[in-house]
Formats: C-alpha cells, structure tokens, sequence
C-alpha cells in the first residue's frame, strides 16, 4: 500500500483492506446539514457510504467529509477541492471514488475527467449492490430494470463516443441516427420487455398471495432499516437459515416461512429489503412489487438497530417508506417496534429502554442474537391475532376427523373433551374463518 499521506480532508479508514478495488468514499454536504436534533451528521452519513462500499467488497483507503457553500452545477465540488482530491487519489492509486450523494450526468462525467478515476455516486453504489444480492427471478428483473433507468440517464450527448452516427438504411434512413439514440432506443426496448416480465411475476406473485388467503394464515411481516438486524431475527423465529451478515442490505429478495406461535396459531413471517436514506425514487418503484407482501400483512414488525447512533432518523426514513406504500401508524394495521440489539445497550441505557417499553404495547426490546424476549414477541403476536376473535362450540363427530382437522388449522382450540357419540371443542376464530365454518356445515346439512 502507498504510504503517501493523503491531503488533510481525507482520512486514512483503518479497518483494513478486503482484496476489492481500492476506493476512496467522500460524502460532500451543505454547512449547516446534519446539525438539528434527531437529523444525521455528516460523519455518520460518511459511515454509512463507508458500509454501502464495503457492501460490493470495495477496500476503502480514504474517506472523507467534505463541507460545501454551495453545489457546483458542472462538477458538485468546488475547484480547489477537486484538486486536492486528484492529488490524493493518484497518490494511493484509487480505482474509485465514491460520492455519497446523487450526482448528474453531466456532474460524473465531469469529475471522472477531473479525477482520473471511476466515479459513482450513492445512486449507483445502491444499484451495484441490489445487482450482486438479487437471487430470484423477480429481484433480478427488477434490479435490470432499475439499473436500465438509471443508465438511460447517464446518456448525456457530451459523451464523445455516444455522437457517432449510424448509416441510414433504404429511402427512409435519412442520415442515420446517432450512438446515443440508438443506445437510448436499445435501452428503452430492453425496459419494455422487462416491465412485460414483471407483470407476469406480480400475476404469479397474486396467485401464491390467494393461495395463502384461502389457507389462510395470517402474514406478519418484518420491515425496517438495512442492517437493523431483520434477517437474524427472522432465523431466531423461524429456526431457517437465512443469508443474515453484518452487511448492509443482505437480504434483497422476500423470504416466508410458517410458524407456529404459542397458542398454536400458524402464521406466516415475511423477511423484506431493508430500508435506508435516500433511496432512489425508481428503485422504490421497481421493489414495489417485493414490498407488496407489507400491504397484505396483518401485523408489521418494524425491526430498529437501538444500539446504532441514528436509530430514531432510521425510524424516521422506514416511516417514511412506508407511508408512501400507505402504511401508516394509525391505521387497522398493528405496527409494533421491535427495538433490536438490546444486547449492545449500556447497563443504564438497557434499564431505561426497556423500563419505558413495559409502559407501551406498541414497543418491544429484543436481542435477535442472544435470543432475549423472542418469546414474549411470539406471545404478542398471539394477542394481537386474537383480537376480534369469536368464540364458537362445536360437536365433531369421531368419524369426521377432515372437520377436526380443519378446526385446528383455522382456529384456536381452547377446550377439548372427547367422548363415545364424539367430540366437543371450543375454537377461538377470526370472523371471516367462522364464515367459512357456517359455509362448511351448512354444505355437509
């Protein structure tokens, strides 16, 4: 490694190289952000650019955040400090240079040019990310989509090699057309066959989704900011084995499993994508369709990383996600925080926490590692799915097991007494499953 002391705004990153492209991660920001109560600094912003680059296996030599009077329309940064940044770039041989913000086309083709190196912004470190977690098909089609909107973007006519043109062919070709519009045509044909892609997926998607209205289990679904702890605390309730790294958005592809809560209730958990800051308005977009799964819950767990710094403007952004999928506190929907890594917690932090938690049911202190209050979650979920429920007896004759069995798929069996002419329960239900019982009777009448 190059040992040339960088410029004075840029840091050495001291946690070590991870055999990636050597990257440099620079948050630039207005003076005055990050200063009021509640709102991100600049240093934890710059954090977190640091974990997205880390997130693509980028070893992160430098980085730095850079204040700003004001942004420059051709190249964000002022002049000065685009020099002091060439300089300690070629001085460390940096392959890229991450800006932490969202940059024009024109402002990236700029600062290549100036810095002599890659340039991406927070935008394009996202998207290289979703790019390598996708798995399935829809989180793969969904990705190119984003990446094609993005790209398509990025064709800016400045770009010399995008102004030739190609011959026209036959009477009507005229004098061609230019690179850019035939890269632009290519791109656009592309999202097309990708949007008619999707739509199949969504349609197969709304039939597993009736599928399990018919079962039906209740979905509860597990939302929150990226590295919040969502997918350990999925494997803690579910005994699965889902990817759960220290990595931000480790998950990208919904996840469901069945489980059983103390009462015997199944229902289904839902792992989603993680949430963070800025996320790029067409790539909110394109995950709609994965996010769909939030809008059928019965219940949203919202998984918070208490321990981290900015746990409350985390809360804040995942709210605000959300509310655009018109989620809201509020609504007929339980939401209930599922405040994580209680394990990470001072002793005197712990004890407030979780003293002003037993004063609310709508908050709930967990460890997903060590395991701690997992089980007074399951039992919360018991009582919020009990709520509203009806209480029904009911003879069974012995030889009717199908009717049994069904009784204890779709209800909660708080009594049973078996005797010579049969059996007789009494079954705690929702209202629309007592439906689907007086349906059921009424046929076999």
């Amino acid at each position: 490694m190059d040992t040339t002391t960088p410029p004075t705004a840029l840091t050495f990153d001291t946690d070590g190289p991870v055999g990636g492209r050597r990257a440099v991660v620079l948050h630039p920001y207005l003076k005055g952000e990050g200063q009021g109560r509640g709102v991100r600094s600049p240093e934890a912003r710059l954090e977190e650019g640091v974990g997205l680059a880390r997130a693509i296996r980028l070893d992160v030599l430098i980085k730095a955040a850079i204040p700003l009077s004001s942004i420059r329309p051709a190249t964000f940064v002022g002049p000065g400090k685009i020099a002091e940044l060439a300089e300690g770039l070629k001085a460390l041989d940096i392959e890229v240079a991450v800006f932490d913000c969202t940059l024009s086309p024109v402002q990236q083709r700029n600062l290549e040019r100036e810095l002599k190196t890659k340039v991406i912004d927070r935008t394009g470190l996202i998207l290289e990310i979703f790019g390598e977690r996708a798995r399935t098909r829809e989180g793969t089609l969904q990705v190119e989509l984003a990446h094609l909107t993005y790209q398509k973007s990025r064709l800016v006519r400045s770009w010399t090699h995008l102004e030739r043109q190609r011959g026209g062919v036959g009477f009507m070709g005229g004098p061609g057309e230019t690179q850019i519009e035939a890269d632009r045509r290519m791109i656009d044909e592309r999202i097309g066959r990708i949007k008619r892609d999707l739509e199949q997926v969504v349609r197969t998607r709304g039939l597993h989704r009736e599928a399990r209205r018919r079962v039906p289990y209740p979905i509860i679904a597990l939302v929150g900011y990226t590295n919040a702890g969502k997918s350990t605390l999925f494997n803690r309730l579910t005994q699965a084995d889902v990817m759960a790294e220290d990595l931000l958005f480790a998950t990208l592809d919904p996840t469901m499993r069945e489980i059983t809560l103390p009462s015997g209730r199944r229902i289904i958990l839902s792992d989603t994508v993680g949430f963070i800051s800025e996320l790029p308005t067409h790539l909110i977009a394109a995950f709609r369709a994965t996010l769909e799964e939030v809008l059928e819950a019965q219940i949203v767990l919202h998984v918070r990383d208490v321990a981290h710094p900015d746990t409350e403007a985390q809360r804040r952004d995942v709210l605000e996600v959300l509310k655009d999928l018109g989620v809201e506190p509020g609504d007929e929907r339980p939401i209930i925080e599922v405040l994580n890594k209680i394990d990470l917690l001072e002793e005197e932090a712990r004890a407030a926490l979780l003293a002003s938690a037993a004063r609310r049911q709508d908050l709930l202190p967990v460890s997903a590692v060590t395991g701690e209050n997992c089980p007074r979650l399951l039992e919360r979920l018991d009582e919020l799915l009990s709520t509203g429920y009806e209480t029904v007896e009911l003879d069974v004759a012995n030889d009717d097991g199908a009717l049994l069995s069904w009784l204890y798929a779709h209800g909660d069996i708080t009594s049973r007494e078996d005797g010579e002419a049969g059996v007789h329960v009494v079954v705690s239900m929702a209202p629309e499953n007592r439906q689907r019982l007086e349906a059921r009777l009424a046929r076999k009448a």
